[in-house]
């Protein structure tokens, strides 16, 4: 079949891509010269593993292109797919829509015969029906069907996301699309791969409420965290054992300094304003984005914990500043609130991240390092942020040799503790004691507006102080100290 993908965005690129090795003619638009010139050169936009070859085979056989002009393309098209930005509107939280409704009126003119409008991008419920309206106010005499179909892409494994999915969601209100669709994703029926066809309104609210639920999954183990720390249980060992319920599942039960990204971030918040538009209050979901919002600022109070409250002249090394591993993508990243209010309290922050490139220009006054030993040399904490594979079997004897103090602070939980016990490291992780070795008194004065912590020789006096830093200490940074200098 032929496609029309507009927008190379990451979830224009990666389906165009997947269905272009499905077999179907695909083009990619984009008002970007720029972007277009350089895919075109097989330069990729964004990181994604697998991604630059799947292109480059696709586009040797022919079946994937890339353009600015978007008249020949539509034109052509059985199925026209929107796949264009809906970033959280600045001071309201709402889905910024203008790039979609922007997109149906430059299709209307272009209809000749009848094609399938299908939206990729993750809209708010009702979308379908807007641009059904816009496409009938400009072209009344035009045959279409508009259909929601959303995307379920992890970043980082996205390719394999596309080719096996759990289920394909398809929202119709005209049955002409169906066998459209039906041809789209054909060569997933080898896999047997539950293609779910619901209405248009349905299969947007399916979007939003999967990502909610998985945030909430997520901020639910961040609290148990927080609980198995002043308790003295171990985050790791409940997750498994909650995660074996198969009501419950493994997944998403990971501990760590709260979610970020593309989605979850701007998808609950456009999801708690459109349950409030209709008068049906989400409160689980209001509360995950505060709580979770909370638990990134929470974590540079862990770090001060760690260092007793004083990281004036401190050099703190940063390893992983991307919201996840394999990809590029630094929004709403974690980094981006703890690495500012780090440096708001007088701390030097050295960092390394294998594709975190964006962040030269989103943290302002960090040393960016060539690789994880170069980042930690010198540093009085090494703060592990995101779980890149190459930070998981760091030398451990080398990384103690290179730094002047043997504190890490891990909030990604992977490392043991053993590991780094016999080895002399002090060592902090999310939802279990911290190991700890006496780390001497500092000569410095606690910096101004900051709380006198507890010593952390004793891991109950930890953990009592776990419990109460979201009411006193973690505030105290927020306002006082890391205010201006946060990154939104």
């Amino acid at each position: 079949m032929r496609v029309a993908m507009i927008g190379t965005g990451y979830v224009g690129l990666v389906s165009g891509a997947c269905f272009a090795d499905f077999g179907h003619d695909v083009t990619c638009i984009d008002k970007d010269e720029g972007k277009i010139a350089r895919l075109k050169d097989g330069k990729m936009p964004i990181y994604e593993p697998g991604l630059d070859l799947l292109v480059a085979r696709n586009v040797e056989a022919g079946r994937l292109s890339f353009t600015v002009d978007a008249a020949q393309a539509i034109r052509g098209a059985d199925a026209i797919f929107i796949a264009v930005g809906t970033p959280s509107r600045r001071g309201d939280g709402y889905a910024d829509l203008s790039f979609v409704y922007q997109a149906a009126e430059e299709i209307a003119p272009l209809i000749d015969h009848f094609v399938v409008v299908v939206t990729k991008s993750t809209v708010p419920v009702g979308t379908g029906d807007e641009i059904e309206a816009i496409l009938k106010r400009a072209r009344p005499d035009a045959q279409f069907a508009v259909v929601s179909n959303p995307e379920f892409l992890r970043e980082g494994a996205a390719i394999e996301d596309f080719k096996r999915p759990d289920r394909v969601i398809v929202g119709i209100e005209d049955e002409r699309a169906r066998p459209v669709m039906a041809e789209l994703y054909r060569p997933l029926n080898l896999n047997e791969t539950p293609v779910l066809y619901v209405d248009r309104r349905s299969s947007e609210l399916i979007k939003y409420a999967a990502n909610a639920f998985l945030a909430m999954k997520i901020t639910f183990i961040n609290e148990m965290a927080d609980l198995c720390e002043a308790v003295g249980a171990d985050v790791q060992q409940l997750s498994r054992g909650i995660g074996l319920d198969k009501r419950i599942g493994a997944k998403f039960l990971h501990a760590g300094p709260g979610y970020g990204g593309s989605c979850f971030p701007k998808d609950t918040l456009a999801l708690v304003r459109t349950a409030h538009d209709a008068k049906a209050p989400l409160k689980l979901v209001e509360t995950t984005v505060q709580v979770n919002e909370a638990r990134k600022r929470a974590m540079s109070g862990k770090v001060a914990a760690a260092m007793q409250g004083d990281l004036t002249g401190k050099t703190i090394g940063v390893l992983g500043l991307t919201f996840k591993p394999n990809t590029d993508d630094m929004r709403d990243a974690p980094s981006l609130q703890i690495v500012p209010a780090l440096q708001a309290m007088g701390a030097r922050v050295q960092a390394y991240d294998p594709e975190g490139h964006e962040a030269r220009q989103l943290l302002p006054g960090v040393d960016f390092k060539a690789g994880p030993y170069e980042a930690l040399e010198g540093a009085d904490c090494a703060v592990i942020i995101t779980e890149w594979d190459e930070f998981r079997a760091l030398d451990l004897d080398r990384v103690k040799d290179l730094m002047r103090r043997p504190l890490m602070v891990d909030l990604r939980n992977i490392y043991e503790p053993e590991d780094l016990r016999p080895r002399g490291f002090t060592y902090i992780s999310v939802g279990s004691s911290p190991v700890l070795q006496p780390l001497g008194k500092s000569s410095k004065e606690t910096a101004p507006g900051v709380r006198k912590l507890p010593d952390l020789v004793n891991p109950q006096s930890y953990a009592s102080f776990l419990l109460g830093r979201t009411k006193g200490y973690v505030n105290d940074l927020a306002d006082n100290l890391a205010g201006p200098s946060a990154v939104a």
